[in-house]
């Protein structure tokens, strides 16, 4: 018997000449996984309403014939429709009055004086706002929990584009709550274990506890403004949102159980597992992205084919997004996603062309990889890529790992034992903390600048060019070359804000002056927050007058400002007497509700 031979599809015939019943459809490569997630992508960019029977009969066309690019095309389709039926569902409710009892699907957390958190109510998901008494009942309560509310019902509000990526099609603005029924089994298991570690590190203080609560389970709701502008300025603020990392953490802890189950159960166990922690840590869209990616892999294991990560990737990217044709317009996911991608095709090159020993080089090459993914979009979305990330995220990791693997269990034991073992339990994890604060205010701190759309697009030109230089048979010359430009790109920013313009405004009611001394002028209400982003934007790390006031935010504003800065002398308007003062080369004024500043010869 001869062996089979191809016939003009390419397939084999037997030599029997029987044709075989048809086989599986081709899988997918790599590329065309990472294919198929763009098409649905596309697919739900263009929403189209459709019925579902379209893609339904493409991919059962594509099956019969076993051509995975209709498998594309009808994941397309079918993304396109379902895109149109959750772009319909935001259709605004008419104005009413309400009274019922909604279950609430986000944490309340505090907004402007107001306590808001999403909720479901009656099959739609609406913005719950709450102020006085009913705030109180709101505020406790967690994710999962029910309330009733009594309010008016209307549409969400116009400036909160990101509720659309939500679901939410309402708002209600309540004026009376109370406690509801009992949440779902789920969500009090989760609701428990969170309060349980919340419990647990109290004795840390605010400030450690709420970066303690960020790490392990992305909840940032009592963070203060100088912590999330550290992690914001360093590059780190991706610790501060639960991701692939803390899913491969969580693994990692019960990887000695599961290696204990058959196979079957091991896959289960994984998937209750990961079920879990997407409740525990609400489901954010990096979340949703990580554990599918899990996910995918558990399965291949036990299936005996281990798949390459682009091609998980790319499968559970196309997932999330027929499960959820809207996160195509949220920035967490696109984030997500691009760093992923940007470790799986940028990581190993540069690892490959990185000189230096193992333990340094693969930090080094994930984060840059990391962020080399994430600068595009961050320059695009934000004020840009901070230049001390890759030295920040080197620093911070090991860090970030043990506040993870230990601080994880340590504090479901420390939330249940009493004092002082609660704190014995966690010294290791308040040590890891204090490190990741310092690196992050550090690294904030130092001015070495942001990179823009021009350094990262000269990086990546670098980049590159060491990458291709491994096949020449003379690679040293270009990577040299590489690496003087890669220093170049790097060390711009820095240099820039060495030699500033004697007067900038980095961010709305913040000016700096500087000719011979550095002048700081915070119009009133500017906040916190905008003075240690100003501050760190134009490279400020000595004030020698700070000018702010008359308003109430001014004590904020000078705690903010000695926190990025060492601040010499400050004159509060309202509170200090006008007058005249002259610094270097410029001269201040106050009238005790306005301040001038003038250089002089």
């Amino acid at each position: 018997m001869g062996a089979a031979e191809p016939d003009r599809s390419g397939d084999p015939v037997p030599a029997t000449g029987v044709p075989e019943a048809p086989g599986p459809v081709r899988a997918l490569t790599p590329a065309g996984a990472v294919g198929l997630a763009a098409a649905v992508a596309g697919g739900c960019l263009v929403a189209h309403p459709l019925s579902l029977l379209v893609p339904g009969a493409v991919g059962g066309v594509a099956l019969l014939l076993r051509r995975p690019l209709l498998l594309v095309v009808a994941a397309a389709l079918a993304a396109s429709a379902l895109g149109a039926r959750a772009e319909a569902g935001l259709a605004p409710p008419d104005r009413a009055s309400v009274d019922a009892e909604v279950t609430l699907v986000s944490d309340p957390e505090v907004r402007f004086g107001r306590v808001e958190a999403i909720a479901r109510l009656r099959g739609r998901l609406v913005l719950v706002e709450a102020d006085g008494p009913a705030a109180d009942v709101v505020a406790v309560r967690l994710a999962g929990e029910r309330v009733r509310v009594a309010g008016r019902l209307g549409p969400p509000p116009a400036d909160a584009p990101w509720l659309r990526v939500r679901h939410v099609s309402g708002a209600v603005e309540v004026s009376r709550a109370a406690p509801g029924a009992e949440a779902a089994p789920p969500w009090r298991v989760a609701n428990r274990v969170r309060r349980v570690l919340a419990a647990g590190a109290e004795h840390m203080g605010d400030d450690r506890r709420s970066l303690y609560l960020g790490l392990v389970l992305g909840d940032d709701r009592d963070q203060p403004p100088t912590l999330t502008d550290d992690f914001r300025g360093s590059g780190l603020s991706h610790l501060l949102a639960v991701s692939g990392q803390n899913v491969a953490f969580v693994l990692a802890l019960a990887g000695p159980a599961l290696r204990r189950l058959t196979i079957g159960w091991r896959v289960l166990a994984v998937a209750g597992l990961l079920g879990l922690f997407v409740v525990l840590t609400r489901g954010e869209p990096s979340v949703l992205r990580a554990v599918a990616m899990a996910g995918g892999a558990a399965v291949a294991a036990a299936r005996g084919r281990p798949t390459p990560g682009l091609q998980l990737l790319g499968l559970a990217v196309a997932g999330c997004l027929l499960v959820d044709p809207l996160l195509v317009g949220s920035v967490g996911f696109h984030l997500s996603v691009a760093a992923t991608l940007g470790i799986l095709v940028i990581g190993p090159r540069l690892a490959a062309v990185v000189p230096g020993p193992p333990a340094i080089v693969l930090p080094v090459a994930v984060t840059a990889a990391a962020q080399l993914g994430v600068a595009p979009l961050v320059v695009a979305s934000f004020d840009g890529v901070p230049v001390a990330g890759l030295v920040a995220n080197v620093l911070a990791a090991p860090s970030a790992a043990v506040v993870m693997t230990w601080g994880l269990p340590a504090g479901f034991v420390a939330g249940l034992a009493p004092a002082p073992l609660d704190a014995v339990l966690h010294l290791p994890t308040r040590l890891a903390l204090g490190w990741l604060s310092a690196v992050a205010r550090g690294a904030a701190s130092a001015p070495l600048g942001l990179l823009g759309g021009v350094e990262v697009a000269v990086l990546a030109l670098a980049a590159g060019l060491a990458v291709v230089a491994g096949r020449w048979s003379r690679p040293g010359p270009a990577r040299l070359v590489a690496a003087v430009v890669a220093a170049a790109a790097l060390a711009a920013p820095a240099i820039a804000l060495r030699h500033p313009p004697p007067h900038v405004e980095p961010v709305p009611g913040v000016e700096v002056w500087r000719a011979g001394a550095t002048v700081v002028v915070v119009a009133p209400g500017t906040g916190p927050t905008a003075v240690l982003e100003g501050l760190r934007r134009a490279g400020v790390t000595r004030v020698d007058l700070l000018v702010l006031g008359p308003a109430p935010t001014a004590g904020d504003e000078e705690r903010a400002a000695r926190h990025r800065a060492r601040v010499r002398r400050v004159w509060w308007m309202g509170r200090d007497p006008p007058g005249t003062t002259r610094l270097g080369r410029l001269s201040v004024a106050t009238d005790g509700e306005r301040a001038a500043v003038a250089r002089v010869r």
